[in-house]
């Protein structure tokens, strides 16, 4: 559903207004017929895995590159095949699970169903379903929004920077809410600069101590050495999830030496206070507190470990509120630029941002979308003092 822009205050909260007076959809989606796989990228094979572990055979995975994930040993044994070369009978008897949330939901479905594909659902949807068995729970529904959560997104509404942070939050409600795809005409959404968007990019100075809190193989500290030109301070990767921080280590050791021994890495989770929590590791990028895991982890507060922060990146699979609480005082004394992942939980609607925002003076605060189906939520914090 295509909207004008630009959002006004009072533009959201009529088109709020608009949202809780629908009738919401609840519930996720569960596998009751063959299952077959749309998209064998980074999704696709977290998908994958996924059905693994509930013990969900995956009878098929569709992808229009087919030959270049043929060759993959990750692949070994499954079926990969273009979308065109399924039989009509697999296309009615199946349910396929999208895996790609980088475009638009309906933009990749509405062809499939052209070739005669009848039940298609988001992965997300899926994996809702199966939350007592797994933690992974990006797909949740708002249900009904009462009074309080009106007042709470209203209020962020009011200190948003920009007009496109308020479009991406109603798209980013609109999808949890009514599973429908809102866009805005001046607000796209940018899926290749998360957590470094331009108003990011333009404080960002020489001398910096990132801190990179869910720092899983690295990827994020790879992209920042790249803007930054290898010209930082030090960098602190935190990272909880034993397998993830073996291939961190792994990365880190392979940048030259000049640039590694200003890297430290973390094996301790972040929280509110010092204690040792369950853990659900070997889940890859969903690996997170739960009770569902075996393992544990030993939390500390950001507080107390002493690092000079001047930018703060946390993606902690629908912890960050804890984190923050345990960070406070870094934040208030360093006041680095913050960049928080609020996509996991239904705190990201509006208890997130407005923990944030009524923690920190004299911050900008932006809401940017960096992909589709309700993810790739960021909510970013500068000083206003540092900007230029």
């Amino acid at each position: 559903m295509q909207h004008s822009s630009p959002v006004t205050v009072d533009t959201a909260n009529r088109m709020l207004e608009e949202i809780a007076a629908r009738v919401v959809p609840t519930g996720g989606r569960k596998v009751d017929k063959p299952l077959v796989l749309y998209g064998a990228g980074n999704l696709g094979r977290m998908a994958k895995a996924y059905f693994s572990f509930l013990g969900i055979p995956v009878t098929l995975v569709l992808d229009i590159q087919p030959g270049i994930h043929r060759a993959s040993s990750f692949w070994a044994g499954t079926e990969i095949c273009h979308p065109r070369d399924v039989p009509p009978s697999t296309r009615q008897s199946s349910l396929l699970v999208v895996c790609v949330a980088n475009s638009p939901f309906n933009g990749i479905a509405a062809p499939l169903r052209v070739q005669g594909w009848e039940d298609i659902a988001p992965f997300y949807d899926v994996s809702e379903a199966y939350t007592d068995s797994h933690p992974l729970s990006n797909g949740w529904f708002t249900g009904n929004l009462d009074p309080t959560d009106l007042a709470g997104i209203t209020a962020c509404f009011s200190r948003w920077e920009d007009t496109v942070s308020r479009a991406h939050h109603l798209q980013f409600i609109a999808w949890h809410a009514l599973r429908e795809e809102w866009s805005f005409d001046d607000a796209p959404v940018s899926t290749d600069d998360r957590y470094f968007i331009p108003e990011i990019l333009k404080e960002m100075h020489g001398n910096e101590t990132f801190v990179d809190a869910g720092a899983h193989h690295g990827e994020v500290v790879t992209r920042f050495l790249q803007l930054v030109g290898n010209n930082f301070r030090s960098v602190f990767a935190i990272e909880p999830d034993p397998e993830n921080l073996n291939r961190l280590r792994a990365q880190f050791e392979a940048f030259p030496l000049e640039v590694s021994q200003r890297m430290t890495v973390l094996d301790n989770a972040l929280g509110a206070e010092e204690t040792v929590r369950p853990f659900h590791a070997g889940l890859d990028y969903a690996s997170q507190f739960s009770t569902q895991g075996l393992a544990a982890t030993q939390v500390r507060r950001m507080d107390d470990l002493s690092i000079p922060a001047t930018f703060l990146k946390l993606h902690l699979e629908g912890w960050e509120q804890d984190a923050i609480r345990g960070a406070l005082q870094t934040i208030c004394r360093q006041r680095p630029m913050i960049a928080v992942a609020a996509y996991h939980k239904r705190s990201g609607l509006w208890a997130l941002p407005s923990q944030i925002m009524t923690s920190l003076d004299s911050y900008a605060f932006y809401f940017r979308l960096h992909s589709w189906q309700g993810t790739g939520a960021v909510v970013y914090a500068i000083p206003r003092e540092q900007r230029k």
